[in-house]
């Protein structure tokens, strides 16, 4: 596993004041990060707290190869060709306490804030 640290944050096309579901395309962005997760690319993500004025960070722990893999996937996101999140910034991550946990956690994923509804 290469672990890297990921930081997106809201970009020029990001509508302030709104939440994460009530940006336009939300739907269409929480369908492709969960089939990131899904695929096990996505290890773990979501906002950071002290966001300012609305304008959403995430952190994003990504297993991938290298970072041209990175930019490569996360250019797929429905969010990026619109400038509403940006990839502020990609950092290899040496895991080195909790990584036997990781398995454990996958199988008891809770349904997170973008998983869609059932109904």
């Amino acid at each position: 596993m290469s672990a890297f640290a990921v930081v997106r944050e809201a970009g020029p096309a990001w509508e302030d004041g709104k939440g994460i579901g009530e940006q336009p395309g939300a739907s269409e962005h929480a369908a492709f990060m969960n089939e990131l997760a899904e695929e096990g690319f996505v290890l773990f993500g979501g906002p950071l707290a002290g966001s300012e004025r609305g304008r959403v960070r995430v952190l994003l722990v990504l297993d991938a190869d290298d970072e041209d893999e990175i930019h490569r996937r996360l250019a797929d996101d429905p969010w990026a060709p619109t400038e509403q999140l940006l990839t502020a910034s990609v950092e290899p991550w040496l895991l080195l306490l909790g990584g036997e946990r990781l398995a454990g956690l996958e199988r008891e994923r809770p349904r997170g804030v973008l998983d869609e509804d059932p109904a």
